[in-house]
């Protein structure tokens, strides 16, 4: 039964709001997350959000376990909310991806719907993980869903902004992966100089927009 708090090793607890990718339940992951963080808690380290449940890692000479459970039970009820609540982060690309035109023989659909219906919508990150800073969105129109390359790419390049299965998202950096490329952007989805490194957190909204090559290569200057 759901919500329930299970132990994960000796320093951290998982909570589980659901077993399914639904947005519903991971805008409850991503409240609970914001109340457990806001509570500040003396021995919480961090709180991980992710598609249907949150890991709380904690020190355990400050709070044992159970003590901990009850302490976060009363944010266990907490109803999803009904928007998003996160930032509104928008993403220009230059779509020339070279899946572009497996993704329209897929669909049925012309490159040019692709790309409209791909930037025409609003994307939730569930979560970031794979390499830092990679987003995982939901969203994608079910028009597009398209299943990943059977053989993933060795190299995919760095701000390729790319479609698997019926989630979208941006490699911040050069990586193999499966995913079907649009586009590119020279937005820098990771930067270690930066205060917070990654630009996307869970429970941000995205918008991609359309731009040219001329500008998307503008925006590279002077990288």
């Amino acid at each position: 039964m759901y919500p329930r708090c299970l132990p994960c090793g000796d320093r951290a607890l998982l909570v589980e709001f659901g077993d399914q990718v639904d947005l519903a339940i991971n805008r409850q992951v991503n409240q609970f997350a914001t109340a457990v963080r806001a509570l500040a808690l003396p021995g919480v380290i961090q709180v991980i959000p992710t598609y249907c449940s949150a890991m709380v890692e904690y020190d355990p000479e400050r709070w044992p376990s159970d003590s901990l459970d009850q302490r976060l039970a009363g944010l266990l009820g907490v109803g999803g909310a009904e928007e998003d609540s996160g930032r509104l982060i928008e993403i220009p690309t230059w779509y020339a991806g070279p899946d572009l035109q497996d993704v329209a023989a897929h669909t049925g659909l012309p490159v040019a719907e692709v790309i409209g219906r791909h930037s025409g919508g609003l994307y939730t990150v569930y979560a970031v993980g794979f390499s830092p800073g990679f987003a995982y969105m939901g969203g994608l129109a079910p028009a597009l869903a398209t299943p990943r390359i059977a053989t993933p790419r060795i190299r995919v390049p760095a701000g390729s902004v790319a479609i698997g299965g019926q989630q979208t998202g941006v490699y911040p950096a050069e990586s193999p992966g499966g995913w079907r490329l649009l586009g590119l952007t020279s937005v820098k989805l990771f930067d270690p100089g930066r205060p917070e490194p990654a630009l996307l957190r869970a429970g941000d909204r995205v918008r991609f927009v359309a731009i040219s090559e001329a500008e998307y290569r503008r925006g590279c200057e002077p990288c």
